[in-house]
């Protein structure tokens, strides 16, 4: 864990798990159908660790 957060979009099934637990971080984007980081420090490490954690593809990764 460290870094900033990032979002394969390739990967990305737009479910919107990640949207839900940090809705500070990440946002559903409608024209894209996908999830996109809005503020990389809008939750805690911990929090934006979770939601990576519960990616269903496993698109959301620290760089």
């Amino acid at each position: 864990m460290a870094g900033t957060v990032t979002i394969n979009e390739d990967e990305c099934i737009g479910c919107e798990t990640c949207c839900e637990l940090c809705p500070g971080v990440f946002q559903f984007d409608a024209d894209s159908g996908k999830a996109k980081v809005v503020n990389p420090t809008g939750a805690s490490a911990d929090e934006i660790q979770a939601a990576i954690d519960a990616c269903p593809v496993s698109c959301i990764s620290w760089e």
